[in-house]
């Protein structure tokens, strides 16, 4: 069996997808709630300017980061997923936040691979460059450019990325399901 190289995003994907929420209601003095959180965008989640919420984000992202909850599961499968496949994470985050970030995988026990922060949404080159198989995502946006280069995208069900699914993208709901597709998309490239 080949190696899949399989690319994970962090924000919302190995974390869970609310763990900015209690601080940014606190901050702001909102009381959004999960539920209503049917947008990516923060600052729009917030109905506040995208400034306001960069100048929340430059001083809190290492606290907001480090709190992060991991979503149930993550850690264990991709420790599982490690053995025999090569992971990559691959975010959106800013290069200034890689010690944060080594620290919180450190901290939850996640599986060593190469850390991406690309400061930008699109993960396209950083895919091809890793000759990516699966891409493990929880953007909208980003799963539909992926899946339009070819990409197969695995797009972790949240509240904000239930829009029509193009070919080329699966919708899973938790950790376990994106186990079980990547064992079915080894066996459905053991018999092509």
């Amino acid at each position: 069996m080949r190696r899949f190289n399989i690319c994970i995003d962090i924000d919302g994907t190995i974390t869970d997808p609310f763990y900015w929420l209690d601080l940014a209601n606190y901050y702001f003095d909102k009381d959004v709630k999960e539920d209503d959180v049917k947008e990516y965008e923060i600052y729009k989640v917030l109905n506040i300017s995208q400034e306001e919420y960069n100048k929340f984000y430059r001083m809190y992202s290492e606290l907001i980061h480090f709190r992060a909850r991991p979503r149930e599961f993550a850690s264990e499968i991709l420790k599982d997923i490690s053995q025999k496949h090569n992971i990559f994470y691959v975010s959106a985050r800013e290069q200034r936040l890689m010690n944060i970030t080594e620290k919180w995988l450190k901290k939850h026990a996640f599986p060593k691979g190469e850390i991406y922060l690309l400061g930008s949404h699109n993960k396209i080159q950083k895919a091809k460059d890793l000759k990516c198989d699966i891409f493990i995502e929880d953007r909208y946006e980003n799963a539909v450019d992926l899946a339009n280069e070819g990409f197969e995208v695995l797009l972790i069900d949240c509240p904000y990325n239930r829009k029509p699914l193009k070919e080329g993208i699966q919708r899973v709901y938790n950790w376990e399901q994106i186990h079980e597709m990547i064992e079915l998309i080894e066996k459905e490239r053991e018999i092509a």
